[in-house]
């Protein structure tokens, strides 16, 4: 594939607006994978949290 064929290819795709990315849609989007992936980390931070402070009370 050309240099010249990728950018034609690229020219057909929208950059989203950053409102779009945040809203909340239903289905396969670039926007759930967005909410998925910022919940997914959340609940990360919050279990390593939960851990964290259940050790430093049993530990003493």
């Amino acid at each position: 594939m050309s240099l010249k064929e990728v950018n034609e290819e690229n020219k057909s795709t929208r950059i989203a607006s950053s409102s779009e990315l945040n809203s909340w849609k239903r289905g396969f989007t670039p926007q759930a994978e967005i909410w998925n992936g910022r919940i997914a980390i959340a609940g990360l931070i919050i279990i390593l949290t939960i851990f964290l402070i259940s050790n430093l009370i049993v530990s003493g």
